[in-house]
């Protein structure tokens, strides 16, 4: 788990301070829509030396070590209790409702190391924990406890192959039904690997199970598909968004929201005249997705599945 003093890597770091001209705004104006553990964060304030900094996160304990992180930036940072989808209310609260926007905005989807690392989390399955898996452990949404235990058999299949592309979802939630109640992570990764069939791949067989269940815990692909648009909004003309994702169902999200953006006209191809009306709002900067190096991949393994995109504001959008 990370600390002040031994923080984690941030994934793909370099190419996230090059794509969003971090150093080529010492004033900028950054949000940092998952700040986690401060990594980026901090590296965007060390980077611009007069910049200013809003952080959020959904996780009570990663602001709290973000706080300490960043604390050597006083005033220059502000840290919220918030998800990125209520990026709209923090920075109208952070610049003012007549702003030009923010200089660049940073999205490092998905569950983090330090959420992984902490057993009481409930999100993985080689230490035992609860069965919780929330983002924010305050909220009042179901965990993944809820789910499991109350769901029938066709809801349970239906999130383990959307949200987890797993192809024995039916078998394994027939067996989930059939054994619970589950109070623990472990007891569910035991029936989980008990109903795989077939030949044993290099993860392990609960893998997609557990990143199912924390997708539809806290709803990560909606939130994704409703912050982009936002996100867009909240930039400057010129101004620069950088989205990192670690599945390809997120991945596909950004990379179809973002040609959908950078696009004039969304007709059938075959329509002689647009009626949809529809003006592109960004261009696109990455036009494959930035994904790290052997060397890095050899420092944070975690950065092996990264996809980075990044798009700029329009000037006239």
């Amino acid at each position: 788990m990370p600390t002040p003093d031994r923080p984690h890597v941030p994934v793909l770091l370099d190419a996230v301070l090059d794509l969003l001209r971090v150093a080529q705004l010492p004033a900028g104006c950054f949000v940092d829509g998952t700040v986690g553990a401060g990594g980026h964060a901090a590296a965007i304030l060390e980077t611009a030396p007069h910049a200013r900094l809003l952080g959020l996160d959904r996780d009570p304990a990663a602001l709290a070590l973000a706080r300490e992180r960043l604390a050597p930036f006083g005033e220059r940072v502000t840290l919220v209790h918030a998800s990125y989808e209520d990026m709209p209310q923090a920075v109208a609260g952070w610049l003012g409702d007549g702003s030009a926007g923010a200089d660049g905005i940073l999205l490092d989807l998905g569950v983090s190391s330090m959420q992984l690392d902490t057993p009481e989390r409930g999100f993985a399955f080689m230490q035992d924990g609860p069965l919780d898996m929330r983002f924010d452990p305050t909220s009042a949404g179901p965990t993944a406890a809820d789910l499991i235990n109350h769901l029938d058999a066709d809801e349970l299949a239906d999130i383990l192959f959307r949200y987890g592309e797993e192809r024995h979802s039916r078998r394994i939630a027939r067996a989930i039904v059939a054994h619970r109640p589950f109070h623990t992570t472990r007891e569910l990764a035991e029936v989980v690997a008990n109903a795989y069939r077939g030949p044993r791949e290099k993860i392990h067989p609960a893998t997609r199970t557990f990143q199912a269940l924390r997708i539809a815990v806290n709803d990560e692909l909606g939130a994704v598909e409703r912050a982009l648009p936002r996100a867009i909004d909240l930039l400057r003309p010129g101004g620069r968004l950088a989205v990192i994702s670690f599945h390809s169902l997120e991945d596909r999200i950004v990379k179809q929201t973002f040609k959908r953006e950078a696009t004039d006209c969304l007709c059938p191809p075959r329509q002689p005249v647009c009626t949809c009306g529809h003006r592109a709002r960004v261009a696109l900067i990455t036009r494959k997705p930035v994904e790290a190096s052997e060397a890095e991949i050899a420092l944070n393994p975690r950065s092996r599945s990264a996809r980075l995109r990044v798009v700029e504001r329009l000037a006239d959008a």
